[in-house]
């Protein structure tokens, strides 16, 4: 701090960090200029900070101390009123979270023409209820008002539970399900004066279900209530609902983001500016900033240092490993389509799927319209979840399940291993026959997430599986079946 020894007291601190505030600010606007593959793999981590602060370390280091020292009480006094940078304890702030959570801003905010910020959180479920806890709090100037929140019902089975029983049951508050999420006057009559904020999630596990973001973004701005948008399945690589009116993203990074499955971590990233009817001027300003430097610092819901940077190495090649999966999770579905044993599959990217259009206008591998092979247009990619339903009892699907030699039974997702699990006795079991069946997920049906095996193993798995139901063990796999039109010989491959 010697070249502001002319400043005195709080001044020479304050007057550093907004030199260091317009350094950031000029390496972002830098950053924002590059493809989304650059912003993965660089962020917010300088060369000029590794020469001068971590000794050279072109990767980002740990900072796995738990709190900062200051170098006077005036230095203090100015970061815990949050004057000045700071992370003075890992519960609010830290530099390895800073990487993370600048990285995640700038990629869920790629193509968008706003500012973008973003708050990490201790695993997925913490970032739904840091996203929509600060919306359902009692409005003191209308302490009376009968509030509520409106979402769609087609939504992971412990968001289900966080919004029916931790919010609806245990709080009283209101909780308006979308049962059609297709349907615009379905949302619009749901949403009222009274409507806190809107959610969804796209595409949505297991069944698939999406909507039209912008037109729903439009009802829900008409009567001052937010958009959330849960992103965790497409994730930015294919979908960025902050570019269609969404104004708050929710992440359980812990999926799509980082497919090695080394740690729990989640996310919210919001829009500056977002709409809200409710709420103090500094949370609608900066949503995500207000949420780390207030509640969130109280709750204590944080991110550890070490799943931060776990998490932020997965996330450098994001676009290509979804690109990997999504194109064989599609060559697993068409299959699948076809088989004698199967009642139905789910997948946004078969086109005899009744959303495949309406997806097809949203969902984009990201700058897939730079590379030369495309000729200027961009590609639709589908993600890697799927689902599909036995033909048969839920004794069978059990039996078929019970049958997969290399296909893993878990209840994650978004990993480079193939994992499956069956909703309704697992992810979903808690939320109720009835709400099971508002929601459809019959007992019947499998949840699969296609990992970066090659798909002709993962067929082949399948296969013999499904005709174990029945007791023909020997898989009867055809050597070439149609993908997209084409004949494939994966399988003859091998």
């Amino acid at each position: 701090m010697n070249e502001y020894k002319g400043k005195t007291g709080i001044d020479k601190y304050l007057t550093a960090a907004q030199e260091l505030l317009a350094q950031r600010e000029k390496a972002k606007s830098a950053m924002r200029e590059c493809r989304f593959d650059t912003i993965a793999v660089h962020g917010m981590y300088t060369m000029e900070e590794a020469l001068n602060f971590n000794q050279g370390a072109i990767i980002e280091p740990f900072y796995m101390c738990s709190s900062q020292a200051y170098r006077d009480s005036d230095e203090m006094e100015a970061a815990l009123s949050y004057q000045i940078p700071t992370w003075c304890y890992s519960r609010i702030a830290n530099p390895s979270l800073y990487y993370f959570e600048s990285v995640l801003a700038l990629l869920e905010g790629y193509g968008f023409s706003g500012d973008t910020s973003c708050c990490a959180t201790s695993s997925g479920m913490a970032a739904i209820m840091s996203a929509t806890d600060p919306f359902l709090n009692v409005d003191p100037k209308n302490p009376n008002q009968k509030i509520n929140f409106v979402s769609t019902c087609q939504v992971y089975g412990g968001t289900f539970q966080q919004f029916a029983v931790r919010k609806a049951q245990e709080r009283g508050i209101e909780c308006r399900w979308i049962v059609d999420s297709t349907d615009l006057g379905e949302w619009e009559s749901k949403i009222d004066e009274n409507t806190r904020f809107v959610y969804g999630e796209l595409p949505s596990n297991p069944g698939l279900a999406f909507f039209d973001v912008k037109d729903v973004a439009k009802l829900a701005h008409a009567k001052g209530a937010p958009l959330i948008i849960d992103n965790t399945v497409g994730s930015p690589a294919l979908l960025r609902p902050l570019s269609h009116g969404a104004d708050i993203v929710v992440q359980s990074v812990t999926k799509t983001l980082t497919t090695s499955g080394f740690g729990i971590a989640g996310a919210v990233i919001s829009r500056k500016d977002i709409v809200s009817n409710f709420g103090p001027d500094e949370m609608k300003a900066d949503f995500a900033m207000y949420l780390k430097t207030l509640p969130n610092r109280d709750n204590g819901q944080s991110l550890s240092p070490m799943n931060a940077i776990l998490s932020l190495n997965d996330m450098r090649t994001l676009r290509s490993k979804v690109d990997m999966l999504s194109q064989n999770t599609q060559t697993v579905a068409e299959f699948l389509a076809t088989h004698p044993m199967i009642e139905r599959v789910d997948y946004l990217g078969l086109e005899s799927h009744p959303l495949h259009e309406l997806a097809s206008r949203y969902m984009f591998l990201v700058d897939s319209e730079h590379d030369a092979k495309n000729a200027g247009k961009p590609v639709n990619r589908y993600g890697h979840l799927m689902s599909f339903r036995v033909k048969g009892s839920a004794l069978d699907t059990r039996k078929m399940f019970d049958g997969m030699q290399r296909i893993w039974r878990a209840t994650d997702l978004g990993r480079i291993k193939s994992v499956a699990t069956i909703p309704a006795i697992s992810t979903h079991q808690q939320q109720g026959e009835e709400a099971r069946e508002m929601a459809d997920i019959p007992p019947n049906m499998v949840r699969l997430c296609v990992g970066g095996e090659h798909p002709a193993d993962v067929i082949a798995d399948l296969d013999q599986a499904l005709r174990a139901i029945h007791g023909t063990v020997q898989a009867q796999v055809p050597s070439t079946f149609s993908v997209g039109g084409a004949s494939s010989a994966i399988l003859a491959e091998k």
